[in-house]
């Protein structure tokens, strides 16, 4: 789960950006912090950088990896 010191850096917002899953591998579509699905591994990335490949870190399960954007940078 992403931590914050002080709520008023934070804005909640409904947005389907925050709805998409993505493949490992792939170029994140916007900058900010990402969750793995399956066991809730965070990383922090930069717009059109790549998500890390299948083999970054493995599941316990046979949940597959895909990343969900659970806060989004915004830049002025």
């Amino acid at each position: 789960m992403a931590l914050y010191q002080n709520a008023s850096h934070l804005q909640a917002i409904t947005h389907d950006a925050f709805d998409q899953t993505h493949s490992p591998g792939v170029q994140a579509p916007n900058p900010g912090i990402y969750q793995c699905t399956g066991c809730g591994d965070e990383i922090a990335i930069a717009k059109g950088n790549t998500l890390p490949p299948q083999n970054h870190h493995q599941h316990t399960s046979y949940s597959p990896i895909q990343w969900r954007l659970i806060v989004c940078a915004v830049q002025k």
